[in-house]
């Protein structure tokens, strides 16, 4: 069994394997009551308070992965109501740690005056006239009220999640929703759920009118970390592709036009993070003016790949949720065909029983610089568009700063709406650290980080000789 943070991405990877096992075997829709048995065999419940019901949600998995298609439309994201716990959604409340003491500095912090004590002096809070702003919360000296929301509501900084008043299950607000996947992760019983087109995929590689190309993020340094890099890169080629690119090889790419981009317009914000893309949009809508015109890494280099083979397929392999919705875009579906996440491909490499372990070595079509392969960490673009700008001898320097996460997004997004920010460039990536923090990862280690860092430190430290010498 492969490494993974939760039992949850155990589950997701369990279901996609058993599926791809029925998709090979071509009897798919013929087993669809099997697997659920195949998966949670016997009598005895190991997650649920049955089999039943274990069964039946992996059922739903099944359907949402029947239904997903590449290019389809609506939100990546879903809720599966069954899954769902139905977490309270209790907002700020009084835990038995109060002490009842006579200072009641919570009463005179609340603006509303919905706080009261019972004949036995402990606090309570008229959740009828609550406005959960958490004033009472840091006043009380025993930090004895507490704010309890579900953990879906608490991943996600955009406030698209809320209850449904139906099933009282998870809802997500499509207007709102970046499709970042944080909820996907943080979901401890797996209800929330990321589209997956593995019966695509699968459909491309073995059907043999196209050769398909597999377009890989840098952050596959940080995974797979029982074997090298070079037999994961076999593994794909067992599994079909044609070859295998380093999105990193597009960062080279995206650096040289984004460094010319910001010179000429003398402020920028990155455009490689769609879900960062999909937060301005969705809460700037002044600023989306200032994202940069370049295509992200991944639509980049399979607009190359595409030029020079205009009827490959390219399927883009990493860890992110909102590049599914990115290959929905008009700009971006001429050029990748489907995504599939790290989780996925450990599960369809297992489906076809390849041992990484026991391959040969192989290499990428064409390496990419260590500056291209560092965009998978915070720090990596920034670094990367200051080189190209030397490398092409222009006159800028980018005074970038970098934000990772929705908390610091937002305070650099405020800066450049006032106009009095001290930097020109804003490197934005929606998960903490950058991609490697993605919610597709195998796992979230330190041990991540490094692999990546390792990985960077060994190309080539020019960007203009990795493009020149590209290879697509």
């Amino acid at each position: 069994m492969p490494k993974f943070d939760t039992r949850v991405q155990e589950l997701r990877y369990t279901v996609v394997k058993e599926v791809a096992k029925h998709i090979y075997q071509n009897d798919l829709m013929e087993s669809f009551y099997d697997i659920p048995k195949e998966i949670i065999p016997g009598k005895k419940p190991s997650m649920r308070c049955c089999v039943y019901k274990e069964r039946a949600i992996i059922g739903e998995r099944i359907k949402i992965i029947i239904k997903s298609k590449s290019k389809g439309e609506g939100n990546v994201i879903k809720v599966i109501p069954i899954a769902c716990d139905e977490c309270p959604q209790g907002g700020y409340q009084v835990s038995d740690a109060c002490r009842g003491c006579i200072a009641h500095r919570c009463i005179e912090a609340c603006p509303k005056k919905c706080i009261s004590f019972d004949e036995n002096l402990r606090a309570h809070i008229d959740k009828s006239q609550c406005i959960n702003c958490g004033l009472c919360a840091k006043a009380c000296p025993y930090y004895a009220i507490e704010n309890r929301v579900r953990p879906c509501v608490r991943a996600c900084k955009n406030k698209a999640i809320s209850e449904d008043p139906e099933t009282k299950s998870a809802l997500i607000n499509d207007e709102k929703c970046i499709h970042c996947g944080a909820c996907v992760y943080m979901c401890p019983f797996g209800a929330i759920v990321d589209e997956c087109y593995i019966i695509d995929i699968i459909g491309m590689l073995t059907s043999k009118d196209k050769e398909v190309y597999a377009v890989v993020a840098p952050s596959i340094a940080g995974n797979f970390t029982d074997y090298k890099l070079e037999q994961v890169i076999t593994s794909l080629k067992k599994l079909g592709f044609s070859g295998v690119f380093e999105a990193a090889l597009g960062a080279d790419m995206v650096a040289l036009n984004e460094s010319k981009e910001l010179a000429e317009e003398g402020e920028l914000t990155s455009s490689c993070c769609p879900a960062f893309r999909y937060y301005i949009e969705k809460n700037y809508p002044t600023l989306v003016s200032k994202i940069s015109h370049s295509l992200s890494p991944m639509a980049t280099i399979s607009k190359a790949i595409k030029e020079n083979h205009p009827n490959s397929k390219i399927v883009f392999i990493g860890p992110c949720t909102a590049k599914k919705k990115e290959i929905k875009e008009d700009a971006v579906s001429p050029y990748v065909d489907s995504v599939m996440t790290f989780e996925e491909l450990q599960a369809l490499i297992d489906a076809n029983n390849i041992n990484i372990s026991e391959l040969e070595e192989s290499r990428f079509e064409s390496p990419a610089s260590s500056f291209g392969r560092s965009f998978a960490k915070c720090g990596g673009l920034t670094s990367a568009v200051n080189k190209a700008l030397e490398e092409q001898n222009v006159d800028f320097i980018a005074k970038g700063i970098v934000a990772d996460g929705v908390d610091n997004i937002k305070k650099a997004l405020n800066a450049m709406k006032s106009g009095k920010s001290e930097f020109n460039f804003i490197e934005g990536m929606m998960c903490d650290g950058g991609c490697i923090g993605g919610p597709c990862n195998l796992t979230h280690h330190m041990k991540n980080k490094v692999l990546v860092d390792k990985y960077s430190n060994e190309a080539t430290k020019e960007i203009k000789t990795a493009t020149k010498g590209a290879k697509v």
